[in-house]
């Protein structure tokens, strides 16, 4: 127990709950979701992704308050309509669009395939059933969890900066933002992070939520291993401090790090090199003398992929952590929430008396297909371009029909590669119908924006909430952005960052006024909470949901075999005899489709290590497979042959003694011409020394 709420007396305002449940899904073969690049497949395991829910409850009345962070690249459309349906037949009203925000941590090195739009099948292998599954029964599950353990609490909340863990990736779009605006600013990144803490009404500490801007893409386009970024190391390292004793994932202290105004910030902070000549490219093309954009990288902190993710978590999870030790501004006050559907592509917008302009019809520009400098794209697209190229223009032309010269105008001054907003086969390729949605406890305002904003657009946007609850009643809200909430619209720029169309802004695709739209209708939503008055909002348009069950393009699972005079399980290359402190012990066994895993078992742990005891004479589990310290590989064969390499990378500190490595897989035996069985196997590595150093 903590002593902050040891001098208060009168009773806990909230009923809270909190849940964490695993939304992995399937590790092999599915690309995964973020860079778009279909070479990016699963391959294994390096840590396992979470769902985590948090509850807050009126205790004399049923007004709930629902924030769910997913270790996943963005929450969909498809996603969200899903949860929502689920949530509706086990708990009737009590769950709704309005009071629910799903938002996603954005890491880059989870599974796709989980979105009803044309545009992201592309690169995910169309729609994959045992994704999607995975990632709403995860969802649902930790909302369960916490609805199940709600209790009297107390919440607190806690601001601060940090440092040293990201950069502005566009900074040349940044400084288009007028310089009266960037001088209220030391950074061209958000660098305050807010947590908020909860405890029960004896000061028993039950969890936390961390928004904060960057990227969680330390891990970048080359890694196979199905993991949750630098922020999923962030919740790793403090659920492994309060849930001491317990294998990682288990335990009832849950710390989520949510996403914020992530748009332009990277947490590759020594910026950009040319990955042949090692010059830097921080250039408004981001293009290398010899190699042009494809050469252009950001390096982070690190010596490697691995190690920059753990840096760059480790900062942001010390600072949570003094944050979270130090709150003591107790969060109280009513529970609100206001939500909309709104017809993105077709909103008018009023800029000042005299001038009104609209939201476009959705597109990508040329820009889209650069990347950026922590994921760069194919083809040698460049960053900044405000001209087509006719040679793509064409192509696109053949293929996918020319974009009409009502979209063309709408978007100027962005080149349209992709006139998405006009392409409806086999299903439309992006959104119309956009969620916009606040929830309030007391004096936090949670905006749940369906998008990456930049770092002015989210100045931007939470300066005019603010100032619409001061000027009707409510002033000092604390105002937070949790992104890529409830459907994937890409990215919303400031119109000056728009003007000069890097990759954020070529993805901004509602075109320049995106941004003034998304003001004027969270302002909407904010005065009515501020005025009391969300039953009074339009619903709006409600979103469609397409009957695809599953469109997809993975190779089926069929039968496996293993090698002559072998089973599943057995050893090929086996462990050495002894290891000391940081080095890697490692064994290789004859393997199966860990896929076959996933669809047989949610939560199928793939690997435990496991430290013999002399006392009770029995092994017992020491780390599993959503340790940061251990590696699940897959490499597949011929002839439906597979084979499984398990790594442990001993951390200093580790205790000496005897250990070893264990597999737990499942492959599909053919039983008839026309049926499969699944059936479980383990393996195990010889016992191996661990000594002191």
């Amino acid at each position: 127990p903590t002593d902050s709420s040891s001098d208060t007396e009168e009773a806990a305002p909230y009923l809270v709950g909190v849940g964490r449940a695993d939304c992995t899904g399937p590790v092999a073969q599915v690309p995964l979701m973020g860079y778009a690049n279909p070479d990016q497949v699963g391959g294994g395991l390096l840590s396992r992704l979470y769902s985590r829910a948090f509850i807050v409850a009126d205790p004399e009345d049923s007004k709930r308050v629902v924030f769910v962070s997913a270790d996943i690249g963005m929450v969909s459309q498809r996603v969200r309509l899903e949860v929502l349906k689920e949530l509706q037949s086990k708990y009737g009203d009590l769950y709704r669009q309005d009071n629910v925000i799903l938002s996603g941590t954005h890491t880059h090195s989870g599974p796709g395939g989980y979105f009803q739009y044309t545009l992201f099948w592309i690169t995910s292998k169309g729609l994959v059933r045992p994704a999607l599954s995975s990632i709403v029964s995860g969802i649902v599950k930790s909302i369960d969890i916490a609805h199940e353990n709600m209790r009297r609490g107390r919440l607190f909340i806690n601001r601060g900066t940090v440092e040293n863990s990201q950069i502005n990736r566009s900074p040349f779009s940044y400084l288009e933002n007028p310089e009266s605006e960037r001088s209220r600013y030391s950074s061209n990144t958000d660098k305050e992070m807010v947590v908020l803490k909860m405890v029960d009404e004896d000061g028993y500490e039950l969890g936390l939520i961390s928004w904060f801007a960057v990227h969680p893409v330390s891990m970048n386009n080359s890694n196979h291993l199905v993991n949750s970024d630098n922020v999923g190391y962030a919740s790793y390292l403090f659920e492994q401090e309060k849930n001491r004793g317990m294998l990682p994932g288990e335990g009832s202290f849950v710390a989520a790090f949510a996403s914020s105004n992530l748009g332009d910030v990277s947490p590759n902070t020594r910026g950009p090199f040319c990955a042949n000549t090692g010059e830097s490219c921080d250039n408004p093309q981001s293009a290398c003398p010899v190699g042009g954009a494809a050469m252009c990288m950001a390096k982070g902190p690190g010596s490697d992929m691995f190690e920059s993710t753990r840096i760059i978590g480790q900062n942001i999870y010390l600072k949570a952590k003094e944050l979270y030790e130090k709150a003591s501004q107790e969060v109280t006050g009513p529970l609100s929430s206001a939500h909309q559907w709104v017809n993105m592509s077709n909103v008018s917008v009023e800029l000042n008396a005299t001038h009104t302009v609209r939201t476009c019809k959705p597109a990508l520009g040329h820009s889209f297909a650069a990347g950026t400098i922590d994921g760069v794209g194919a083809f040698n697209f460049t960053q900044g371009s405000v001209e087509g190229d006719p040679f793509w223009d064409q192509i696109r032309d053949q293929l996918l029909g020319e974009p009409s010269n009502e979209t063309k105008a709408c978007h100027k001054p962005k080149p349209i590669l992709f006139s998405t907003g006009e392409m409806s086969w086999p299903h439309p390729w992006h959104p119309d119908i956009v969620d916009v949605q606040i929830a309030a406890i007391g004096s936090l305002a949670i905006l749940a924006v369906p998008g990456e904003f930049t770092t002015m657009s989210g100045r931007r946007l939470r300066e005019a909430v603010t100032s619409e609850f001061h000027s009707h009643g409510t002033p000092g809200m604390n105002v937070v952005i949790a992104g890529l909430c409830n459907v994937y619209t890409h990215y919303i720029t400031t119109y000056e960052e728009y003007q000069v169309q890097r990759y954020e802004a070529a993805s901004t695709i509602y075109g320049p006024h995106t941004l003034s739209a998304y003001i004027q209708l969270y302002r909407g939503l904010a005065k009515a909470i501020a005025l009391n008055a969300t039953e009074d909002l339009p619903r709006g348009p409600e979103p469609p949901l397409f009957n695809v069950t599953s469109m997809t393009l993975l190779p089926s699972l069929s039968a496996e075999s293993a090698p002559g005079g072998k089973t599943f399980g057995d050893v090929l290359e086996e462990v050495r005899p002894e290891y000391g402190e940081r080095e890697v012990a490692e064994v290789t066994f004859v393997g199966a489709n860990p896929r076959t895993s996933a669809e047989n078992a949610t939560e199928h742990n793939f690997l435990m290590v496991e430290r013999y005891s002399n006392i009770s004479r029995s092994w017992h589990a020491v780390l599993n497979d959503a340790s940061w310290d251990t590696r699940f590989y897959w490499s597949k064969g011929s002839g439906g042959q597979s084979n499984v390499t398990v790594e442990w990378h001993i951390p200093a500190g580790t205790e000496p003694g005897v250990y070893r490595l264990r597999y737990f897989g499942h492959y599909k035996k053919r039983v008839s011409l026309f049926r499969t069985v699944t059936v479980p196997f383990e393996g195990s590595s010889s016992a191996f020394q661990i000594t002191a150093p």
